[in-house]
């Protein structure tokens, strides 16, 4: 029978004052359990520029997965240049793209009244916490992107708003096979 125990953090409240702690989960996983793949949400580049810092002479794949284009508002980017060429300096890739739960049914649901699957799936994921739906969507995202492999453990680190406040550890799936992606841990995550 196999049985493993790992520390979980529990934070009192979300938000970005617990980034550095998530940091220090991540970094303590790595060189407990040799995590080759790390995805990290950001959205104006606090989060990528931390993490790609911390893990930059590691060895390991980080994908920093960013808001679409757009998503502030029209012909906007929430990254400026400067900030996202330093990440890739850190030899992180960036990945833009949709939020698989957000775009089309988001703009379907506000012109019809409905709610359509995605927007269930990201409401259910949400009962676990904002972070906990970033967690699950960018790992997918960056699987889209061909930036992680598909069917590997990674680590995965989001928040609410802004910073960091989730960590879990993820099996892998593309999101043509989102019934396949496996939350397999989660060491960090807020209670309110």
């Amino acid at each position: 029978i196999f049985r493993m125990e790992r520390k979980v953090v529990y934070f009192e409240k979300a938000g970005r004052e617990n980034t550095a702690a998530c940091l220090d989960v991540v970094k303590q996983a790595i060189k407990d359990s040799g995590y080759r793949h790390l995805v990290v949400a950001t959205t104006g580049g606090d989060n990528g520029l931390l993490f790609s810092e911390a893990v930059k002479s590691s060895g390991i794949n980080l994908v920093v997965v960013t808001h679409s284009s757009g998503f502030k508002e029209a012909n906007t980017f929430e990254m400026p240049d400067n900030v996202r060429e330093k990440i890739k300096a850190h030899g992180a890739r960036i990945y833009t793209g949709t939020i698989l739960t957000h775009s089309l049914e988001t703009s379907l649901a506000s012109k019809f009244n409905g709610i359509y699957p995605a927007m269930i799936i990201a409401q259910a994921l949400r009962r676990f916490g904002e972070g906990a739906k970033v967690c699950c969507e960018i790992v997918m995202m960056a699987v889209d992107a061909g930036l992680i492999p598909e069917g590997e453990e990674v680590l995965a680190v989001a928040g609410t708003g802004r910073g960091a406040d989730t960590v879990m550890v993820i099996r892998s799936a593309a999101s043509k096979r989102f019934l396949e992606l496996k939350v397999l841990e989660i060491l960090a995550k807020p209670r309110a």
